[in-house]
């Protein structure tokens, strides 16, 4: 028998509800973040409307031809459907301008993910006029089918239930419906699962919702939302907010807002946020999250862990460099929170300052992903880059004994085509811990970074690519500051380019500060490199990467 959930018993901090200068506050909050485009509009709502409802028609269609395919009766072909239930944002009630929808398909036991998901309605949705940019993932931790309905983004997953027919009124919620599935089913299963329980567990929906909009703006111009970089994504950032409403059940966003730093600044991970208690059923048997029972889970950093069955960490990607700098944006939007308190609650605008990424460091690691081909090509090409980043950065901290730091920017740099040549740019900023915490190293370790080994190891990492084919490049080189392709600075909007380019200057007037990287070779004037070969076979990096660690 299922065991029965068991709810967290923990008291809220504060029962405290809002005075008129906290009401006053959250109405200038919702004022910026509709000016931040926050709130979508109801033409973009009545846009995804349609598309959901166009792509249920697909795949109602689709089904019913599956089931004539494998010799159903008419009858039951006539009662065929497939659900197309939306999650992440969408489900969540968050959705902003130009957002993307996160959608689950539900079918039948017989239809099979590979052969007739990424199969057969991949190529029904090929032949769609309205579908562009269709791009099938079956390999990823949630199989994946990303494409642009209408032109908006949209990315289903598939699950199969252990039934003939899906009912109208199959609810996801019960948790026997993962009777019989797989691993993989579960988890594409659990977005909508885990979407749900986090608003039934919240004590004022709206209130959260405002919040998380609040914070995910204030994350997305931090640089630190992406689960792919090894930041946190949607769902872990929507789970730290409902932890922080039910901490403080009766504040209004303007409170909850400032409170959520003044938490998570001071929280002691890896103490894991749970909105409930972890739920164990041994008739499922699926595999879930628990440092009592799972040695592996004890060298998560971050631990998120979703609500429903079965319980999931959500920031698995966090790594030491991502909770270094997330941990650091946090105590910044602390300060920047309490800074705004302090003028009355009125200058929210300071907390969604960007994040000085391109002024912070001297130093940078410039990824290039290049393709001779499409606009398509390209983003399939450096989305694979992009999965692989954190890798990198991971290695450099490792064979440089940490006395090396990297801070990854999420953002892509995409540049001007030449001819049929297209490249988009990531960059990993370089600098070295403060004394006080600066590790010590192997005796004997050389005074320079010899960077060349770890650099090939990533190469070989990214061009073990299964669909890899020639004319997907990848280079690998060391930018100062001042040396900052041009295409990135005309992308640097606002105060952070005036800053850069005194900061530039300063570089530029400062002859006497040692480099960061200093080459074997002579230099081309854009830093030391290392070129992705024409063939997977030729590894070869043709310039040293040496990084010299004294102060600069």
């Amino acid at each position: 028998m299922a065991s029965q959930p068991k709810k967290i018993s923990s008291e809220p901090i504060s029962l405290v509800g809002p005075t008129p200068a906290d009401i006053e506050a959250t109405a200038q909050l919702e004022k910026l973040l509709r000016e931040a485009g926050m709130y979508e509009s109801a033409e973009e709502s009545a846009v995804r409307a349609e598309v959901l409802r166009d792509l249920q028609g697909i795949v109602d269609l689709w089904v019913k031809q599956l089931m004539l395919k494998h010799g159903y009766p008419d009858a039951m072909v006539d009662e065929a459907t497939a659900f197309v239930l939306p999650f992440g944002s969408y489900r969540l009630g968050v959705l902003g301008g130009g957002s993307d929808i996160d959608a689950l398909v539900v079918g039948p036991s017989f239809v099979d993910r590979d052969q007739d998901f990424f199969g057969v309605l991949a190529g029904v949705l090929a032949e769609t006029e309205a579908v562009t940019e269709l791009h099938p993932v079956p390999g990823a931790h949630v199989p994946v089918m990303k494409l642009r309905f209408r032109g908006v983004q949209v990315d289903l997953v598939y699950a199969s239930v252990n039934l003939p027919v899906v009912p109208r009124n199959l609810d996801l919620s019960d948790r026997h419906v993962l009777r019989g599935l797989d691993h993989v089913t579960a988890r594409s299963m659990n977005g909508v699962r885990v979407a749900d329980e986090i608003v039934r567990l919240v004590p004022d929906a709206a209130a959260f919702r405002t919040t998380l909009r609040c914070v995910k703006l204030w994350a997305k111009s931090r640089g630190v939302y992406s689960n792919v970089s090894g930041f946190l994504g949607g769902v872990a950032w929507a789970i730290l907010v409902a932890r922080v409403c039910q901490l403080y059940p009766n504040a209004v966003p303007s409170m909850l807002v400032s409170r959520f730093f003044k938490v998570f600044s001071h929280w002691r991970w890896p103490i894991p946020v749970m909105l409930c208690d972890i739920e164990h059923d041994d008739e499922l048997g699926l595999p879930v999250w628990d440092v009592r029972r799972n040695l592996p889970d004890r060298s998560h950093l971050m631990p998120v862990i979703t609500p429903a069955y079965p319980c999931m960490n959500c920031t698995y990607n966090v790594s030491r460099a991502t909770h270094r700098v997330i941990k650091e944006q946090i105590q910044a939007g602390d300060v920047a929170c309490q800074k705004i308190a302090a003028g009355g609650g009125r200058d929210w605008g300071a907390l969604f300052q960007p994040s000085p990424f391109f002024s912070t460091h001297k130093s940078y690691l410039q990824v290039d992903a290049a393709v001779a081909g499409g606009a398509e090509e390209l983003r399939e090409w450096k989305g694979w880059v992009e999965s692989r980043l954190r890798q990198l950065v991971a290695k450099v901290e490792r064979d440089t004994f940490g006395e090396l730091l990297c801070h990854q920017n999420p953002r892509a740099y995409d540049a001007e085509p030449h001819g049929l040549r297209r490249a988009s740019s990531f960059f990993v900023g370089l600098s070295k811990p403060q004394q006080q915490h600066k590790p010590h190293p192997p005796e004997g370790y050389p005074p320079f970074f010899d960077l060349r080994a770890t650099v090939l190891e990533f190469q070989q990492d990214v061009y073990s690519y299964k669909f890899w084919r020639p004319g997907l490049e990848l280079v690998v080189k060391h930018v100062r500051r001042n040396k900052l392709p041009a295409y990135v600075m005309q992308k640097i909007g606002g105060r952070n380019i005036h800053e850069l380019k005194r900061k530039r200057a300063d570089d530029d007037s400062s002859p006497s500060s040692p480099p960061l990287c200093s080459s074997s070779s002579a230099s081309s004037g854009d830093g030391d490199s290392v070129q992705g070969p024409s063939s997977r076979a030729e590894l070869h990096p043709r310039k040293a990467m040496l990084f010299d660690p004294s102060p600069s």
